[in-house]
């Protein structure tokens, strides 16, 4: 018993001495139809980025959250309503979450845990066991994933299971998503590798279809250079849901009343 709690003791200070929540809010809302930032939509009564920064308190009692100019005062507002505390960095155009996560500048920051701010129900144990995973294996860049009906996002293994890559399907020319495994927003990596990484002119950085700076093209990059890249099939229902539009909140909310 001893042993465990000497082990968390210490897995604690390693997190809280060079590890940062990173929280992607900068999105408008304007495809659902909102007036506001969607991270600000309320989900049973509370603002999706503060059910984020209530759960990511363990790791983060300040998380950095990238917000765009028009949702930042709309942001510190809903914060101070919460009384709950985050350093808030303003993405000045919204270029994609590429560009968006390296608005954060934090050199003394080893590692990131990474959420974007639409992902409402998370689980506690979810975000444990990947943060336990990714420490005591080592890795580079760890992430979450689920086998679903519809990938939105499709991850790709090779003969031994382990991940070669991941594509966005809007991306990457696919009109009907099919059934695979998909990531659900949620990673923990080194800082300095995959920033590294986005700084590089890379041949799948920007979208063909959107045009932005994407994210996920560099686990492929990762990969080939040889780092430890682990997704962790371990995502609940529940993990899986995200605010793209009105229907995937009705949809759930509807589904379990």
């Amino acid at each position: 018993m001893l042993f465990i709690e000497d082990y968390w003791a210490r897995l604690a200070r390693t997190l809280m001495d060079n590890t940062r929540v990173l929280i992607v809010a900068a999105g408008k809302g304007t495809r659902s139809g909102l007036t506001y930032p969607k991270t600000l939509f309320p989900v049973q009564g509370i603002p999706i980025l503060i059910r984020l920064i209530k759960l990511f308190s363990p790791y983060d009692r300040s998380p950095a959250v990238i917000v765009s100019k028009d949702g930042l005062n709309l942001v510190k507002k809903c914060l101070q309503r919460y009384s709950l505390s985050a350093e808030l960095i303003v993405q000045d155009e919204q270029k994609g979450m590429g560009d968006a996560i390296l608005y954060f500048k934090q050199p003394d920051v080893k590692h990131v845990i990474l959420a974007w701010g639409d992902i409402p129900f998370i689980q506690t144990d979810t975000v444990s066991n990947l943060v336990q995973y990714y420490f005591d294996h080592n890795s580079d860049f760890s992430f979450v994933t689920k086998d679903v009906n519809s990938a939105y996002t499709v991850v790709f293994r090779d003969k031994e299971d382990n991940v070669s890559k991941v594509l966005e399907t809007r991306e990457s020319g696919f009109t009907c998503p099919q059934g695979g495994e998909r990531d659900i927003g949620l990673f923990l990596f080194k800082k300095d590798i995959v920033f590294n990484a986005l700084r590089k002119d890379l041949t799948e950085k920007w979208g063909s279809h959107t045009g932005e700076h994407g994210f996920l093209y560099i686990i492929e990059y990762l990969v080939l250079c040889g780092y430890k890249v682990d997704a962790l099939k371990i995502a609940t229902e529940l993990d899986t849901v995200s605010f793209n539009s009105m229907n995937d909140i009705s949809l759930y909310l509807n589904k379990h009343e």
